[in-house]
């Protein structure tokens, strides 16, 4: 990878996570790290912190906000009303049936 070019430098210490913040993160993400994980990703974090950083430096104010990178392009059909299929038709291969409709088992706790 090409590192960034620094236009200012930046004043601010690196960024260090200590461990137990990234405990803190893990609990809350309901993560079960080993101590060694814990250690990986103290450094991990830390250094993607920095790089955040150094991407905020960027002079970013001759560039125009963008959405995307590609031309927008209307990739769906036109909206033209056709057929649907007939009930018996659509019913044919449904398992459970009651009425002219699907009949489906309850998913909801409490429901009949």
């Amino acid at each position: 990878m090409l590192p960034l070019p620094n236009p200012t430098p930046d004043p601010t210490p690196m960024t260090k996570l200590t461990p137990q913040e990234v405990e803190h993160v893990a609990r809350l993400a309901r993560l079960a790290l080993t101590p060694e994980e814990i250690q990986r990703y103290t450094a991990d974090l830390s250094a993607i912190l920095d790089y955040a950083r150094q991407l905020q430096q960027v002079d970013t104010d001759h560039i125009p906000p963008t959405a995307s990178v590609l031309p927008l392009r209307n990739v769906m059909r036109p909206d033209v009303a056709r057929p649907g299929l007939e009930p018996e038709e659509a019913l044919a291969n449904a398992p459970e049936q009651e009425k002219g409709y699907f009949k489906v088992h309850a998913v909801l706790e409490g429901s009949q």
